[in-house]
């Protein structure tokens, strides 16, 4: 049982490492509320106000994807 409970502590750390490892990095713009993925077009015309940030914290702070390349 003790086993059991040391591995489920290893897999459970090992899950939030991963998803920390493939947050999805974004372009999003604060004026606009737009985000962009990194290679799209539009994202590298942003340069005033434009900062690279998660994708769920764009989504989180009303950001919507580009209809471009879909954020």
């Amino acid at each position: 049982m003790k086993n059991l409970k040391i591995i489920t502590l290893a897999l459970l750390l090992l899950l939030s490492t991963c998803a920390t490892v493939f947050a999805e990095t974004v372009v999003f713009n604060w004026k606009t509320l737009k985000f962009h993925k990194p290679s799209c077009q539009w994202a590298h015309r942003c340069t005033v106000n434009c900062t690279k940030v998660d994708k769920k914290e764009a989504i989180r702070h009303g950001g919507v994807p580009c209809k471009v390349c879909g954020g």
